[in-house]
Formats: structure tokens, C-alpha cells, sequence
């Protein structure tokens, strides 16, 4: 039958894939490189100090600034600290400043899980975006999806797939090719199994004979159809349909219409050869980003300033009045 051969064509374009892909990931070193990303100006801050205020600051009914949040996961150094920094931002989303969580806090936050070994308490957060408010950037949910792709989780990847979808970050030609390899990579490793179900389905149908209890049944049936007469099952059809399906295909073949590379593999090569280019541009557009963000970040933590200095004379001001009545 055809099945084992086309089950033999699926294993063995899946162990052509790994062996040309090897150890290397679909994206560049210089792409998921986090150096200027940990280079950036950033505060130091004891997460004890902070879980201390943002806790404090709960307390009080009062919302905790998007720059505390911001800090709180800029200083995580360590995988237990990931989830500490988890439950801020389940709180920090339930409270009235939960729009305010910042694009690079987002960013930071994956880069941290990915740092400390924390993959899946990025993908949780990520799958649960209305209870923490997660909702990467495409550059964000490309080294995602390349931290599972690395590490052959192609379900994991899979799921971040779905993110985007349901997100509609498809902008990006790099996530539509990383998006792709990983749907059939996925498709792969479930295939083995569907393709085992589909031989055993076709050689039941073929193969079987119905028994009295069955032909009795189908008997009942016929009489029940007006046009039973001059119909046939569908199992009475099955060899036909065999026969047809190989003559279509041979002819199909002598056409030159049917693609000797599996659609695996040329899936591969296809990302292979458009994604360096993307790579490009994605990585000058990140960098304009960063830039953006340091600026934004810059001027909030002036006017963050600003206000204290102004909240510290009101105080002092309430207590040279108070005095001096």
C-alpha cells in the first residue's frame, strides 16, 4: 500500500530536517544576542525594598506606578525571583494602573524568563495575557519561539504560535516564517501517528466483510431508501477509490506535478532563505526601539521626580502651617 511509503517519506524528511538544521537555530546569534539590551541604563534596586512598597502601596487602595513594576522586573536575578515578579504582575494587572504596563517591561519580563530558565512561566503568563497583561512585540515573540524551537518543544512553540494569531502579530514577514516552520514541525511529529490511524482505517475497509448482524442492518437500511438499488456502500467503493487515487497520482507524476521534496523540507528551505534578510530589518527596527523606550522611560522617571519634589514641599508646607497656628 501507499500508506507505508508516504509514513517512510514523513520520518525520513523529519530526520533530513534536524540534520540540516543541526545545533543552529533558525535565527542568528547576533538576532536573540541580549547584550545592548543588558548594556541599556538601568536603575539598581532591591526587590525586597520594592515588594516591600508595591505591597505597602496595595494596602493603602493606591496604584503602584508602571516604572516600580518596570524596576521590580529590570532587577530579577535568579529563577525564584521570576516568580516572585510573577505574582507583582498578576497584581499590578488587577489594579487601576494595569494599562499602563510598558512595552520593554513586557520585553524585559520574557528576556528574564528566558535568562533563568523560566520558559514556561513565559508561556503561562503569555497564554493567560488577560490576567497578567503579556502582549509581546514581534521582535519579543521571535526569540520566544526560538528558545522552543532550540529546544525541539515544538507544542510550547506551537502555543506561542497561537498567541500570536489570536494577537494578530503577523506584521512581521520573520514571525510568518518562524510561525510557519514551527506549524509543520508540529504537524511532523504528530504525523507518524495519524498516517499508523489512516492504514489501519483503510485496511478495515478494505479488508472486512460485514457479518450477518451488519448485512441484516444495512439490508434494513436499503429498503428504507427509495434509490437504494442503484446505490453502492461506500465500503463496496473503497477499492475503486484506491485505484482511482494511484491512477491520478502516476498521472500527476508523469506531468512533473508532484514535488519530490516534502513539504517539511521545503518549508525549511524557504525560512532558510528568506529569513536573514528579515533578520535586517527587524534588528535595525528593535534597536530604534530600544532608543524609544530609554527616551520614554527617561522622561517618566523625570516627572516621577518631578512629583515628589513637588508632594515633599506640599508637606513641608502643611508643616509650617500647622506650626505656626
Amino acid at each position: 500500500m501507499a500508506t507505508p511509503v508516504l509514513r517512510r517519506g514523513v520520518l525520513w524528511s523529519g530526520k533530513a530536517l534536524g540534520a540540516a538544521a543541526g545545533k543552529r537555530c533558525l535565527l542568528s546569534a547576533a538576532y536573540v544576542d541580549s547584550s545592548k539590551w543588558e548594556e541599556r541604563q538601568k536603575e539598581e534596586h532591591s526587590l525586597a525594598d520594592l515588594a516591600h512598597l508595591m505591597d505597602r502601596t496595595y494596602e493603602r487602595k493606591l496604584p503602584v506606578s508602571s516604572l516600580t513594576i518596570a524596576r521590580f522586573i529590570d532587577n530579577i536575578s535568579s529563577r525564584e525571583e521570576v516568580d516572585q515578579a510573577e505574582y507583582y504582575l498578576y497584581k499590578f494587572r488587577h489594579s487601576p494602573n494595569c494599562w499602563y504596563l510598558r512595552d520593554w517591561t513586557i520585553h524585559s519580563w520574557i528576556r528574564q524568563c528566558l535568562k533563568y530558565g523560566a520558559q514556561d512561566k513565559a508561556l503561562y503568563t503569555l497564554k493567560n495575557k488577560v490576567q497578567y497583561g503579556i502582549f509581546p512585540d514581534n521582535f519579543t515573540f521571535n526569540i520566544l519561539l526560538d528558545c522552543f524551537i532550540k529546544q525541539k518543544k515544538y507544542e510550547d512553540a506551537m502555543s506561542v504560535v497561537t498567541e500570536i494569531m489570536l494577537q494578530e502579530s503577523f506584521d512581521e514577514l520573520s514571525t510568518q516564517l518562524l510561525s510557519l516552520y514551527v506549524l509543520y514541525q508540529y504537524l511532523a511529529t504528530k504525523c507518524e501517528h495519524t498516517i499508523d490511524a489512516l492504514e489501519t482505517i483503510l485496511q478495515s475497509v478494505l479488508e472486512a466483510k460485514p457479518g450477518p448482524e451488519l448485512a441484516e442492518e444495512v439490508k434494513e437500511l436499503e429498503q428504507k431508501s427509495q434509490c437504494a438499488e442503484s446505490e453502492e456502500t461506500e465500503q463496496s467503493k473503497a477499492p475503486e477509490y484506491y485505484s482511482r487515487f494511484k491512477e491520478l497520482y502516476s498521472k500527476l507524476h508523469s506531468l512533473g506535478k508532484v514535488e519530490s521534496e516534502s513539504l517539511l523540507t521545503l518549508t525549511t528551505q524557504l525560512v532558510k532563505e528568506k529569513l536573514p534578510a528579515c533578520e535586517v530589518e527587524d534588528i535595525a527596527k528593535h534597536e530604534q526601539k530600544l532608543k524609544e523606550w530609554e527616551q520614554e522611560q527617561a522622561l517618566l522617571t523625570e516627572r516621577e521626580r518631578e512629583l515628589r519634589e513637588k508632594a515633599k514641599q506640599e508637606m513641608e508646607a502643611r508643616k509650617l502651617a500647622e506650626a505656626s497656628a
